[in-house]
């Protein structure tokens, strides 16, 4: 489903993402994790074709450079700060973003009143989102990018905001796509969750991919938080040398 082939990002002389490759299958819950400022935002980005980017990205074999709005139809994005229309009450933000995507009536009412129920949402979809919670902004995003049923989820902490009631439904929401072949790609710095509901686990570090298996094999004997502080704590000692 998802395919990134040498996807380079520089800003200005910075090198944000470096030449980083891998397939995501299809039905793969997949966790992006890294330090901060290891370049895993701006590979969401450069996937759900928000900025420009060197190399390539397919989404279902379809090219994001070359067909955008072909790819946008099929893929879903949730940054870890969501921007919304906050003039908008909850239930017209949904429609518009039903509008977009061209979901008819009923279908739009029964795909919304499904999901907002499930994240704890729907008996606020009648006030205005200026009125929300950093939470309940978190869970209307959800929602909005749900309700299109893409190919291809991509998240960028989701879990940051949500209470432990919501953050479980979700859970069960991501794993239930992924069953119906849908593709998830999300960074999170909450190890354990992703170590429970994964099934592939891609490290990045300085912009570099660093480790990419599925989740059994990057952890064996040992937890992901484990894993993962060892290779930071290599990448450091690496640095010290260097210095030397």
């Amino acid at each position: 489903m998802l395919e990134i082939f040498n996807l380079i990002k520089k800003y200005n002389e910075k090198v944000a993402v470096d030449n980083l490759s891998l397939t995501v299958p299809d039905g793969t819950i997949c966790a992006f994790i890294g330090p901060n400022g290891a370049g895993k935002t701006t590979t969401l980005k450069s996937i759900a074709g928000i900025i420009d980017f060197e190399g390539q990205i397919l989404i279902d074999k379809i090219d994001v450079s070359l067909h955008p709005m072909e790819a946008k139809k099929i893929l879903a994005y949730v940054p870890d700060n969501p921007d919304l229309y906050e003039h908008l009450k909850g239930i017209g933000y949904l429609n518009f973003i039903c509008d977009v995507f061209g979901i008819e009536n009923a279908e739009r009412k029964a795909r919304i009143e499904v999901y907002a129920k499930r994240l704890g949402i729907y008996d606020d979809l009648s006030s205005s989102i200026s009125s929300y919670s950093h939470g309940m902004k978190q869970k209307l995003a959800l929602v909005s990018a749900l309700i299109h049923e893409p190919k291809l989820l991509l998240l960028d902490e989701p879990f940051v905001g949500l209470d432990p009631v919501c953050s479980h439904e979700f859970k069960l929401i991501m794993r239930e796509l992924a069953d119906s072949k849908v593709t998830i790609f999300y960074s999170t710095h909450v190890l354990d969750v992703a170590e429970k509901i994964c099934d592939n686990v891609a490290i990045i570090k300085e912009g570099k991919l660093v480790a990419y298996d599925t989740m059994q094999n990057i952890t064996k004997n040992e937890g992901l938080e484990q894993v993962f502080l060892e290779m930071a704590s290599e990448s450091e000692d690496k640095t010290d040398e260097s210095r030397n």
